[in-house]
């Protein structure tokens, strides 16, 4: 699980930590994973490491400007060529001491800008703003990365100018090619849009005792813990039954497709109840008629019918999974436990806010929808936001997939997975999550070609670092809804063997 701490929470941590710590050991140890990182990054560029190379540290007053200068002291050690442009009068003095110890050079910003008509730098160190810092950036620090445009970026704990705590931007701010965090991840490393601007992410892990956390996300280890394993005397009952009353006759293959989500074997038996019972049948012969259901998934393609179908799915007190056209009537709570799945135009649509907006404040949203209608809502996007309805509970955060995903019909599969898990017993908040992230690494394995021998293992699971730039590489192209519910099985039988929980 990678779990991210708010500003708050890390803060609280590192007075914690510091209060039984020699004077400056946190600095020291998150200025060495820096610098680690940094030389990992060079050598990935070129031969050599440091040795040779110019970097340049982009530094602010505070903490986060000294872990760039200690940093910057490491690497002067080892043969680079550090420059600290200072963008404040009061950077950090004990890292200026260290850093001008060590070989490296302090100039102010015009001085800098000067020394560019020599060699370009090959990295720059964003150490403008720590994790207290505003939204946005000062015009000095704008104008220091405009003429820095071009170099690789390594953010020091988060890209300075992003929204630490809920991941939304509001002005300028640095887009990374690398961030290292320290002692935890912060919710902008996972939450969109701000995560788009971190790159790569890596964790430092500088000794912090860290609470419960803010935002989380799930990863292969955890997925595999949650999916429901048949029991050596179960039988298709006891492994839960789904049902769905989704696709209408305009939308007949939205049926198809739920239905394809839906049986892929997680449950034990999958009914559908609706216009499209003859394709269905036809394309998936186990699928039976209606009948008492222990979950149920609702609304995808079902035009007219969205209402009548809610009522009735509903009305079993079962949970629900409701998709698409079956959003539109809900006004509040609906008194059985319900996983909602809109995308950012339908939540809109819903709680009558601008798609803009949504989009570019997901956890606010999301964790509004959940109280709104006390419901799991998971809302869609690259990064999908699952907020739950109980404020103490984590929101998690889905970091699989591929672009290639954006194509019609996904939502559908994801609807009848999601309703699979939920019948088998998952909590909602699991179910939501663990199917979104099924979902998303199935749509990476479809993108590859569905070869796992091209794939191997430990490379599907990679599918959920933090970005797309982290992936191995892989030839990857178009993929289909249904050959994203085609790969779930194949995505399960890869998941890494855990222990199954005591009785």
């Amino acid at each position: 699980m990678r779990r991210a701490h708010s500003v708050e929470q890390v803060r609280a941590a590192e007075k914690a930590a510091m209060a039984s710590l020699p004077e400056g050991a946190l600095m020291q140890r998150a200025a060495a994973g820096l610098a680690n990182a940094v030389i990992a990054l060079l050598r990935q560029r070129g031969p050599g490491g440091a040795y040779g190379k110019r970097v340049v540290l982009l530094v602010g007053s505070g903490d986060n400007g000294g872990d760039a200068l200690y940093a910057g002291a490491v690497l002067a050690r080892r043969g680079a060529r550090v420059e600290a442009w200072l963008l404040s009068g009061d950077a950090h003095p004990g890292g200026l001491a260290t850093l001008r110890s060590a070989g490296g050079r302090v100039v102010k910003l015009s001085e800098g800008y000067g020394s560019l008509s020599g060699s370009q730098p090959s990295v720059v160190v964003d150490g403008i703003v720590g994790i207290g810092g505003r939204p946005g950036l000062r015009p000095d620090a704008e104008e220091a990365l405009a003429t820095l445009a071009g170099v690789p970026v390594v953010a020091v704990d988060t890209p300075s100018g992003v929204c630490v705590d809920t991941g939304e931007l509001d002005g300028a701010h640095v887009t990374a090619d690398l961030t290292v965090t320290f002692g935890t991840h912060k919710p902008c490393h996972l939450l969109d849009p701000a995560a788009s601007a971190c790159g790569t992410v890596q964790l430092v892990d500088i000794g912090l005792d860290l609470p419960a956390p803010a935002v989380e996300s799930l990863e292969a280890v955890d997925v595999a813990a949650l999916v429901p394993r048949p029991a050596p005397d179960g039988h298709k009952y006891t492994r839960g039954v789904v049902g769905l009353r989704v696709g209408s006759a305009t939308y007949p293959g939205a049926a198809l497709l739920a239905v394809s989500g839906a049986n892929t074997g997680l449950a034990g038996m999958v009914r559908y109840v609706g216009t499209a019972s003859e394709w269905v049948k036809r394309q998936n012969p186990e699928v039976v008629g209606d009948g008492q259901a222990q979950a149920w998934v609702v609304g995808s393609g079902s035009a007219d019918g969205a209402n009548s179908a809610l009522a009735f799915a509903r009305a079993s007190g079962v949970p629900l999974v409701i998709d698409a056209d079956s959003l539109r009537p809900l006004t509040g709570p609906l008194g059985v436990p319900a996983i909602l799945t809109p995308h950012a135009g339908e939540l809109a649509a819903l709680i009558r806010e601008d798609r803009g907006d949504i989009e570019a404040r997901p956890l606010h949203y999301a964790r509004l929808a959940a109280k709104r209608f006390q419901a799991v809502v998971l809302l869609k996007g690259r990064r999908t936001t699952i907020a739950s309805p109980d404020p103490d509970t984590p929101v998690r955060v889905n970091t699989t997939g591929t672009s290639w995903l954006a194509t019609a019909g996904s939502g559908d599969v994801l609807g009848g997975l999601i309703g699979s898990l939920l019948a088998a017993g998952l909590a909602p908040i699991d179910a939501a999550s663990a199917g979104a992230w099924l979902h998303g690494a199935a749509a990476g394995l479809a993108a590859s070609g569905g070869h796992l021998d091209e794939l191997d293992t430990p490379h599907l699971h990679e599918h959920d670092k933090l970005d797309q730039r982290d992936w191995p590489v892989m030839r990857e192209g178009p993929v289909t809804a249904s050959g994203v519910a085609a790969a779930i099985p194949a995505v399960i039988r890869s998941l890494p063997a855990v222990s199954p929980p005591s009785p």
